[in-house]
């Protein structure tokens, strides 16, 4: 490996201070970079992260500033990516690798699974990997089967891996460094479809929460809405929506999926009694159904109704003509809404 530059050099006039308004993309980008500046072992690597800036540009101009030799285009090959950015970690490195798209992630499960996950316990606690898995996820950008899925629950069942999921441009830029600064391997979600949305950023502020704890976006009365990444913004829709029909709807952002952050779940779906689990995936053995389970242990003698789920359909991902009825919309939250005061 040559020798690691800083890139402290190159980079004054590629970072912007104070609060601006972000989309998603620029906000994880100036969080890459912000963590680059800070720690000189931290590098990028990916298909076209470099000259092109990646797919969705999320690492745009990162190797213009801080070199080849810290932001690394690589071969097409991600369990080839994960295998050295192991070794690397293992060498004092702090490596952040895109996945291009989720349904990509697949060849390199065997790296993520049966080494990143494992190799604290194996050493028992000698040895850590503060690895950042990025992969961004989900549909509703008109794409093909394996750009648009929603595979988190592999990684959720498998111990030893920390995943979070960005909801929004703030989010992602604190919850990158946050996750850069983990000293557990993390994979981390960015719904693709949101890239796009904007809002306020401030680059300077501290993170207003850890990256393992959940937070209640909209405060409600009636029903619990709990979401991660694409959905948060679905579910803020629907609790506008169901104001007009005098219905209170609390909306909470998970943000991290394992470890799962349920005590501000369990708070709220005591004072409303009705619960619904809202995400992109198949309903089937999705994250959905443990939060359903552990709320009802937790919370049986509160609910008004059983713990309802929104998801995707137990089908590969459709053509991009179809994912519109593919995926949960504000009718299907609004919907289980409903049928939670029909009990």
């Amino acid at each position: 490996m040559t020798t690691m530059t800083t890139g402290a050099s190159r980079t004054a006039g590629g970072r912007s201070g104070g609060a601006a308004t972000l989309t998603l993309v620029r906000a994880i980008n100036e969080g890459l970079r912000r963590a680059m500046e800070e720690d000189p072992k931290v590098l990028v690597m990916g298909e076209d992260v470099g000259k092109l800036g990646g797919v969705f540009r999320v690492t745009d101009g990162l190797q213009k500033d801080f070199g080849e030799d810290r932001v690394i285009d690589t071969p097409l090959a991600e369990s080839g990516i994960i295998g050295t950015a192991i070794g690397l970690a293992l060498r004092g490195y702090r490596p952040v690798c895109e996945i291009q798209f989720d349904g990509f992630v697949f060849p390199a499960a065997d790296q993520i699974i049966t080494q990143l996950a494992k190799m604290r316990m194996r050493s028992l606690g000698a040895l850590r990997l503060p690895v950042v898995v990025r992969i961004p996820f989900g549909g509703g950008i008109g794409a093909v089967e394996h750009h648009s899925e929603s595979p988190e629950v592999h990684f959720t069942h498998t111990g030893g891996l920390r995943v979070v999921a960005c909801s929004n441009p703030a989010d992602g830029y604190h919850m990158i460094r946050q996750a850069i600064r983990c000293e557990d391997p993390v994979i981390f979600f960015e719904p693709k479809r949101r890239y796009w949305d904007k809002a306020p950023v401030d680059l300077d502020a501290d993170p207003d929460l850890p990256l393992d704890k959940g937070r209640v976006v909209r405060p409600g009365t009636d029903v619990t809405l709990l979401a991660y990444g694409p959905m948060v913004r679905t579910c803020l829709e629907a609790a506008v929506a169901a104001e007009e029909d005098g219905r209170s709807l609390e909306v909470i952002d998970l943000r991290t999926l394992a470890p799962l952050d349920l005590e501000p779940v369990y708070e709220s779906v005591r004072r409303t009694g009705r619960c619904v689990v809202v995400h992109e995936a198949p309903v089937t053995l999705g994250l959905g159904s443990e939060i359903a389970a552990r709320v009802t242990e937790e919370c049986f003698y509160s609910l008004e109704s059983p713990v309802l789920r929104v998801g995707g359909f137990d089908t590969p991902y459709p053509p991009s003509r179809l994912e519109e009825d593919y995926l949960p919309d504000l009718d299907r939250v609004l919907d289980a809404v409903d049928r939670t005061f029909g009990w």
